[in-house]
């Protein structure tokens, strides 16, 4: 499943080509062509997920290995549910190989998500007070891992939404901090653009490996990259985790 999609050679390459509709934008049209000609949807639609995002956990989740089965999984703002299809065959959330652990695969959104075979949907917002309680109680426990593949709505100013996602990722990095296992994984999207400082630092101070990366499947155009922070060990910190905490 985690091939990546065929380059092509030896086939004669068919391009979709968009015509622009009256009423449509030609940004409108150009984005939908890209949507159409792109191998990765393409791949996405014969393989069941529910967009190409998916590939983007499976890569990450291919070098890192957080997706173990019988771990505790869960996905924030997680509409459409690509990476919660990936979390629950990773973890074997389904229990199809006897021999290994079966794990817990718990998504999260704002809006409502169709069901997902193998793991458990709730509608919520994650920034809610007793957010971190309630999925603590519906996982049994703490979580082995948060992932966020979360975008703040653009703006269409480059600066202003690179501040915007920085802010979305550091409230989940504090969900986090709150429902995490000792040694549990954090990943999420940011985009690169110098305003995270803060936030690596804090990642660095709590997490046993920080790593910053660009799987293939996230578009060479976009300025995305997601994050996977490993080794959760903010409980041995004296006073705990938390963004903007002075703890060394």
């Amino acid at each position: 499943m985690t091939e990546k999609p065929n380059s092509g050679r030896g086939q004669r390459e068919l391009r979709v080509r968009v015509k622009t509709a009256k009423g449509r934008k030609l940004s409108s049209t150009l984005w939908l062509e890209r949507q159409l000609n792109d191998p990765y949807v393409i791949r996405a639609k014969k393989e069941g997920f529910r967009g190409r995002a998916a590939y983007k956990i499976l890569e990450l989740d291919d070098r890192y290995g957080f997706l173990k089965p019988g771990a505790r999984v869960v996905d924030l703002g997680c509409a459409p549910g690509g990476w919660c299809q990936v979390a629950v065959e990773r973890v074997n959330a389904l229990g199809q190989n006897p021999k290994k652990p079966v794990g817990t695969v718990l998504g999260v959104d704002l809006q409502e998500v169709e069901p997902i075979s193998g793991a458990e949907i709730h509608q919520l917002d994650f920034l809610a007070d007793d957010a971190d309680e309630k999925v603590k109680r519906w996982l049994g426990g703490r979580a082995d891992v948060v992932m966020s593949d979360m975008a703040a709505a653009a703006s269409g100013h480059k600066a202003t939404d690179h501040l915007r996602i920085v802010a979305l990722v550091e409230a989940a990095l504090a969900f986090a901090f709150d429902v995490l296992d000792d040694g549990g994984t954090f990943v999420a999207k940011v985009l690169a653009g110098g305003a995270e400082n803060e936030m690596q630092a804090m990642l660095k101070k709590n997490f046993r490996k920080v790593a910053n990366v660009k799987p293939p499947a996230s578009r060479a155009d976009s300025s995305e990259k997601f994050v996977v922070a490993q080794g959760y060990r903010g409980r041995e910190i004296e006073g705990g985790a938390g963004l903007g905490s002075d703890v060394a």
